[in-house]
């Protein structure tokens, strides 16, 4: 097989590759163990502070009315379903591989969509920003909330789409019984005909190139108004910096692209290491871009940090003076009990 066909019948979401390689080389019981512990720890702890994010955008209702938190709560909760999912993926992997085509069908749709979500939504995360520092005087007419609510939405359908489009071509070649057999759960188990590599290129190119697009284009214009500005910069240099984070978190999805290659030539020259490899191409692909949106806005964003800081450490602070009160109360019931 050349690496054009390789290429073209791997491009799917990152988890796939993992699968493949589970299935056809299994690990030892301990690296197994390892493997899936690491996993499910840092899904665990990514979902936590996901969590926190989410937590603190419903508490303040001022964040409800701004588009670029409410754009970035929808990035935080497709992040959220996706880690859910591919975990649950990662471990039926090892534990439990073979089970119903249906459910199956299910647990590819929804990681298929939100992988295809989060280029979209950082490209419209960009394009928010582009118009809050070049059309700054546009911004609240143009970055409405219905608006946003309507993107978002739009956002979700143009994911879900290359999904359904997998189900429907599934549906014409193979019979509706198909969906109650049981399988091996991955991408490529499902969709392996040639219709669905056909597909995969085409809406990754067209895709990719739209959120690549306009990802230079935002970040060029936003840079030439930082310099052009004659007053504070300040705004205009985080809005790149913004930008330029965004790009990072793509590029690291983006790897997801590239890795069948990668891991085919490290396969080639490290044979008895192909699952480590694909371990670690998986964790790179799938998780690690996950912890950088808690870092674009919860931390850089000193409006959403200070928030998270003060209702955090004020429910901390009342559950303690809550637990103090109970302890005085329960002192002095002692007290009047010994008199």
């Amino acid at each position: 097989m050349s690496m054009q066909q390789v290429a073209g019948r791997w491009i799917t979401i990152p988890l796939t590759r993992h699968l493949v390689m589970n299935l056809t080389n299994r690990d030892p019981f301990q690296d197994a163990l390892v493997k899936n512990l690491i996993i499910v720890i840092l899904g665990i702890v990514i979902n936590c502070i996901n969590g926190i994010i989410v937590m603190t955008f419903w508490k303040n209702s001022f964040f409800h009315s701004e588009s670029r938190y409410i754009l970035y709560i929808n990035l935080v909760v497709n992040d959220m379903i996706m880690i859910y999912v591919s975990v649950i993926m990662y471990v039926l992997s090892y534990a439990y591989p073979i089970f119903n085509t249906s459910m199956c069908c299910v647990l590819v749709v929804i990681s298929s969509t939100t992988y295809m979500n989060t280029p979209i939504i950082l490209a419209g995360m960009a394009i928010e920003r582009y118009i809050a520092i070049c059309k700054p005087l546009h911004h609240a007419q143009m970055c409405t909330v219905r608006r946003t609510y309507f993107i978002i939405g739009l956002t979700w359908g143009v994911g879900f789409i290359p999904a359904l489009a997998d189900v429907i071509i599934v549906l014409a070649v193979r019979p509706v019984s198909f969906f109650s057999t049981v399988i091996f759960c991955y991408y490529l188990s499902l969709y392996n005909t040639r219709y669905h590599a056909e597909k995969a290129q085409a809406v990754q190119a067209l895709y990719m190139s739209f959120v690549w697009l306009t990802l230079i284009y935002t970040y060029l214009r936003v840079f030439l108004t930082a310099r052009a500005a004659k007053g504070d910069t300040a705004s205009a240099k985080k809005a790149q910096n913004t930008i330029l984070l965004h790009g990072a978190q793509l590029l690291l999805c983006m790897l997801s692209y590239l890795s069948p290659l990668i891991d085919l030539l490290l396969i080639t020259y490290f044979p008895k290491h192909r699952s480590n490899i694909t371990f670690l191409g998986f964790l790179i692909t799938n998780i690690i871009p996950r912890l950088l949106s808690p870092l674009i806005y919860s931390i850089r964003d000193q409006k959403f940090a200070k928030q998270m800081s003060q209702y955090y450490s004020c429910k901390a602070f009342s559950c303690k003076g809550k637990q103090k009160r109970r302890n005085l109360r329960h002192s002095s019931k002692m007290r009047v009990g010994s008199s």
